[in-house]
């Protein structure tokens, strides 16, 4: 899952606002779509893209009406559409995998409660200031109460001496033999590496409110040799015998979708939409993806890398009556 944004100077285009954009790594004014894609090792794809709606706009009965949004389109977070597509994709039995987000998303214990409860795995980055239950340790059980006082408080507990630490505490408390020199995959020059280390730990937040602690998951930390303190920081629920290798080469694949993008926007078109209206936004994006998804599999049937295996992705087949607009007429619906 991700969002790309599209830089605008006017304030008329569809979803226009003055909001994060992934392309100029900045707050400006740009419109900004949330797409699923589907990936093997060497290939992906978008399978899913809608346009961000701030709330604004979806306040604003005449900007609407002028963009031709569509009644039923009411004000979603990115994470909610995120889940919504996540939803589809499961109903549709697109080939599933670990679902992997950066900390935009990742941050929100609700956004991968959500991906859990669609019976996916994930490894969703997360801040430093996220707080969580190191190796071994537990909130406090309800306290007893004795008996004829009420009912027995059920809430999980915490203390002046027993509190959940942040995830950038626990990297710099750990010992010098947790981190392990990993590489991930060739990089232009040579192989990219870095030291991460893994641990199991229970996510924290508000667990003060639950009865039962949140399930333990994987702590994945990047601490690279030149710099002063760790980098970045994920969550994961994939399975425990994960090896830290798999981790880390698993969490890192999320720069294919970063290729995507730039090659969507540079080569095909994607960011050059010039008309202002919901349909069109969406019409333009779904022929470059389409555009792009022919050149992906004829990239893997024709370049050095086929060799090592198909891309594993395949077109479904067309409806019977399916008659592509403007073709001409078949003999017997003349």
């Amino acid at each position: 899952m991700d969002d790309t944004g599209f830089p605008k100077q006017g304030k008329h285009s569809v979803g226009v606002a003055r909001q994060y954009c992934g392309q100029l790594g900045k707050q400006d004014n740009c419109q900004a779509a949330v797409s699923l894609s589907v990936s093997t090792w060497s290939s992906s794809l978008p399978v899913a893209w809608r346009l961000y709606l701030p709330e604004a706009w979806c306040q604003d009965a005449k900007r609407r009406e002028q963009t031709g949004i569509p009644q039923a389109i009411e004000f979603r977070t990115k994470p909610e559409i995120a889940l919504e597509q996540l939803r589809q994709a499961v109903e549709q039995k697109v080939p599933v995998g670990v679902v992997l987000v950066d900390a935009g998303y990742g941050n929100g214990t609700p956004f991968r409660a959500g991906i859990t409860a669609l019976g996916l795995q994930y490894v969703a980055g997360i801040e430093s200031s996220t707080t969580v239950w190191g190796p071994g340790q537990l909130p406090l059980p309800a306290p007893s109460r004795k008996p004829g006082r009420g009912a027995p408080p059920k809430r999980l507990q915490r203390n002046a001496n027993h509190q959940p630490i942040s995830v950038k505490q626990l990297a710099l408390d750990l010992p010098s033999s947790a981190w392990k020199d990993i590489g991930w995959r060739p990089g232009s020059q040579e192989t990219l590496r870095s030291r991460f280390a893994a641990v199991r730990v229970r996510p924290a937040h508000r667990d003060y409110k639950r009865t039962e602690p949140h399930p333990e998951e994987w702590l994945l930390i990047e601490w690279p040799k030149k710099e002063s303190e760790p980098t970045k920081y994920w969550l994961s629920t994939v399975p425990e015998k994960t090896s830290l290798k798999s981790l880390v080469k698993i969490a890192k694949h999320r720069w294919i979708i970063e290729r995507d993008y730039e090659e969507l926007k540079q080569e095909l078109g994607l960011g050059h939409y010039e008309g202002r209206g919901w349909r069109g936004f969406h019409h333009h994006a779904t022929l470059c993806i389409a555009a792009y998804g022919f050149l992906v599999a004829e990239r893997n049937r024709f370049s050095p890398s086929a060799r090592v295996g198909h891309i594993g992705l395949s077109a479904a087949d067309p409806p019977p009556d399916f008659r592509p607009r403007g073709s001409p007429r078949s003999p017997r619906t003349a």
